[in-house]
């Protein structure tokens, strides 16, 4: 299983690198957008408006997994109830979808053209890569058949907008932990 501190060396990387390559870019691409004031404050709202999604995403989907991913005494950020309610009832993997948003938000706050147009939907492909490749497996080894039946019927992303709805807790909903199923052993 991969390491959570390896996941954060990932963003560092994505958030930080994408933030260099991008003002180089636009730099040398596009030097004229760089000193525009219009472009800068136009992105910088947009880019304020998608950081409120992922916080509120992260948010929604965050207090499901604290209040019914989790029982007894086990790490911080672990899980060992699989979650099948709320926003996880229409998406296997609500929170990756809003944090595939987080490298464009950082762009558009940066007023990076070639970060917003470029590299952040780069780096939103290999978060999805990376979803199918590494946390799938994860969910298959740690929740066996219940996870493959869970998979059977719902999509690892959906974008319908009772879905959305739930994913940033329109209206708000408080977890209802009935539907958990407990990690075996």
């Amino acid at each position: 299983m991969v390491s959570n501190l390896a996941r954060a060396l990932v963003w560092v990387v994505f958030l930080i690198g994408g933030a260099i390559l991008g003002v180089w870019l636009d730099l040398r691409l596009w030097p004229g957008w760089w000193h525009s004031w219009f472009w800068h404050v136009l992105s910088f709202l947009l880019g304020a408006a998608v950081l409120w999604l992922v916080l509120r995403i992260s948010k929604v989907t965050g207090r499901w997994l604290a209040r019914c991913g989790r029982q007894g005494n086990i790490p911080r950020m672990q899980t060992n109830r699989m979650v099948t309610a709320g926003p996880y009832s229409c998406m296997r993997h609500p929170m990756h979808l809003g944090l595939m948003l987080f490298p464009l938000a950082v762009a558009l706050l940066l007023g990076s053209p070639a970060f917003a147009l470029i590299i952040a939907p780069l780096e939103a492909l290999a978060i999805a890569v990376m979803v199918f490749l590494l946390e799938e497996r994860e969910a298959r080894l740690k929740f066996g058949a219940a996870y493959a039946a869970y998979a059977s019927r719902v999509p690892p992303f959906n974008l319908s907008g009772e879905c959305l709805r739930r994913l940033l807790g329109l209206p708000p909903e408080e977890p209802d932990c009935t539907n958990t199923q407990i990690l075996a052993g």
